[in-house]
């Protein structure tokens, strides 16, 4: 009977795992897809690297930060649907970029965008963490992330194809990316239906006593990923440097495909790092903050397309644990009844380390400052940053995370 039971759970945790992993794939489609030539458009639009990588960085820190706040609305409230509605809801500005006028609201509409995934991801991690708790947050967020990537590729290789035969027109490839977006909503109902009111959150929280003091690992954590997103250039300006050499060439659907290459080692690198975390633990996450030193040192080297695309690789690589086993750790280091506002805290810490690290990199990248100092400056930031992890993996406390 307790083997029925366990396999039963398992099923109901992998189904629930893989509707959430769709209803993500099919969001990736849009606003992945976008993202892929968003850097290229700003170009278009008169927009500097420097310009490129602070609406980025700005993104992604809106994005991160808002996570704070919803996270802890969501620990108080239990909204976690009401959350996920509204953020995926947000992303209709995406189709909205091809009927906008001038660069302003098109860098208000990439903003907004990234406002609705800093409101509905604190809520999406809780759920999948605790739907994913009868096979292991690693492996429930790396199959969730596996998935998530299979969007995050076939929307920027959608782009590319749209682009081409549209003659680079940016407009029509941004309004096209309106079909999916409604069959993303289509399918997060369907979800909502099939496993929201069995969502066993507000039942486990009630379990708990709630509280918002984290142990001191958690912090550890918390500056060691803020540090090796400081240190690693954003995928932005590695699309802006792809765009100095196609677009002159009249070659702007090439741009995406840089993209496609990042969401491509994304997908497996997520998936495989999610397992290896459940059996190896911590120590899986020092290779992903080792490599973050060659994206920034490859994209100062020249303008080399091959170059680029070795840049891209690793950072696709590092991308795939950054949303994987990045994540999976804060459920080791951090109770339930407050891991929305754990996911929040962790989350606005990495968007800073994304907004410092595109003014930093635009800001090379425009003055053409001598490649000793990127290297300097990586290195200041990535061997701090690892000692740091290798800190946490002493002083972790028990597997917090799978007391659920």
């Amino acid at each position: 009977m307790g083997k029925d039971l366990d396999l039963s759970n398992r099923r109901k945790a992998y189904l629930g795992i893989t509707l959430l992993g769709i209803v993500s794939l099919l969001g990736d489609i849009v606003y992945e897809g976008s993202r892929g030539i968003v850097p290229d458009y700003l170009k278009f639009l008169g927009a500097t690297a420097l310009v490129v990588g602070l609406v980025g960085g700005l993104g992604d820190f809106l994005g991160y930060t808002l996570r704070l706040v919803s996270g802890f609305l969501v620990d108080v409230t239990n909204a976690f649907w009401l959350f996920i509605f509204v953020g995926y809801g947000l992303i209709a500005s995406i189709p909205l970029l091809g009927v906008s006028t001038g660069i302003e609201v098109a860098i208000l509409l990439v903003l907004v965008e990234r406002v609705g995934k800093g409101l509905r991801a604190p809520s999406r991690d809780t759920v999948v963490s605790v739907v994913a708790k009868d096979i292991g947050t690693g492996r429930g967020f790396g199959i969730h992330e596996f998935l998530d990537q299979i969007g995050a590729i076939v929307g920027p290789a959608l782009v590319v194809i749209i682009m081409f035969y549209s003659a680079n027109r940016y407009s029509v490839t941004f309004v096209l990316l309106g079909i999916p977006f409604l069959a993303l909503l289509l399918f997060l109902v369907y979800t909502y239906r099939k496993i929201g009111p069995q969502t066993t959150v507000v039942d486990l929280k009630k379990t708990e006593k709630r509280t918002f003091r984290f142990s001191r690992p958690f912090y550890t954590y918390i500056l060691a990923v803020a540090l090796n997103a400081i240190g690693l250039v954003p995928y932005t300006l590695i699309l802006f440097k792809a765009a100095a050499i196609l677009d002159p060439v009249q070659q702007q659907w090439g741009v995406p495909l840089f993209y496609v290459l990042i969401q491509g080692v994304d997908a497996p690198a997520a998936l495989l790092s999610g397992f290896a975390f459940d059996r190896f633990g911590f120590k899986m996450l020092i290779l992903p903050f080792v490599l973050s030193v060659f994206p920034p040192l490859l994209i100062m080297v020249g303008s080399d397309l091959v170059v680029l695309a070795a840049a891209s690789a690793i950072f696709g690589f590092i991308l795939g644990t950054q949303e994987s086993i990045y994540r999976a750790a804060v459920s080791e280091l951090t109770p339930l009844s407050s891991r929305g506002t754990a996911y929040g805290i962790f989350n606005t810490i990495y968007g800073l380390g994304f907004l410092i690290s595109g003014a930093v990199y635009g800001f090379i990248i425009d003055y053409k400052i001598p490649l000793t100092f990127t290297a300097f400056f990586t290195l200041l930031m990535q061997m701090p940053a690892t000692a740091l992890l290798l800190s946490v993996r002493s002083e972790k406390p028990g597997r917090q995370g799978s007391k659920q």
